[in-house]
């Protein structure tokens, strides 16, 4: 009995906050600032950072304790995000081994870009400011589709802007709905465990091809999958 031989891997697509980028320490100062704005105590960094991949309604909800029905969430969500945008890279870096995971793709004639929930307004500043826009194959944000994560829309468009069939990709997220957008689109996953993931989650029940505590177990995991 013969198998169809399984596809290579020909481009690796990365969440943004969380998986790609440490932009954590940039959020926290953003609720931060709009905390004491409001006469509210700070937050401890180590409150903020499991909450960021979650966005700006997550950091609302955490900050203020009201839910987004609330008549005030949708001003202070606004406020929040007018902060970090006026501070998108003010201490946001790449994650340690992402740098050399990206020149190792770049180098092996493979294709890299960005599938986030954040929207564009705050995405493309950001990826410009940390030198990534022209290096990227694409940039899908929040709102470049109709739908967002969990939803496999934005992943499917990110495959059209490579070039690459969904089973070609490789997606690298560390939220529940990352890996269920990118099994949904046919890819294959695996959950960054160096990111935003709280204490309570579990990314052994995500449905995941495997689990990376550094972006270099990234390399090891296409190169054996593509032998």
């Amino acid at each position: 009995m013969s198998f169809p031989a399984r596809s290579a891997i020909r481009a690796i697509l990365f969440d943004l906050d969380g998986t790609l980028c440490d932009t954590a320490p940039d959020l926290a100062f953003a609720l931060n600032n709009l905390l004491r704005e409001k006469d509210r105590p700070a937050l401890a960094y180590e409150v903020i950072r499991p909450q960021v991949s979650h966005g700006g309604r997550a950091l609302i909800q955490l900050g203020f304790q009201i839910a987004p029905e609330h008549p005030e969430f949708g001003p202070l969500r606004s406020r929040l995000l007018e902060i970090y945008h006026q501070n998108l890279a003010r201490q946001t870096t790449l994650f340690p081994g992402i740098e050399n995971l990206l020149r190792w793709i770049e180098a092996h004639d493979m294709r890299w870009g960005v599938v986030t929930n954040k929207p564009a307004w705050l995405t493309d500043p950001l990826m410009a400011q940390l030198s990534l826009h022209t290096r990227a194959a694409c940039i899908v944000s929040g709102d470049t589709t109709a739908n967002h994560k969990p939803h496999p829309e934005p992943m499917l468009y990110a495959c059209r802007q490579t070039g690459c069939a969904a089973d070609q990709c490789l997606y690298i997220g560390d939220a529940q709905r990352d890996i269920e957008a990118g099994r949904r689109a046919g890819m294959k996953t695996l959950a960054a465990l160096y990111g935003y993931i709280a204490d309570h989650e579990t990314p052994h029940t995500w449905g995941a091809d495997a689990m990376i505590a550094h972006p270099d177990e990234a390399i090891v995991w296409v190169e054996d999958h593509n032998q």
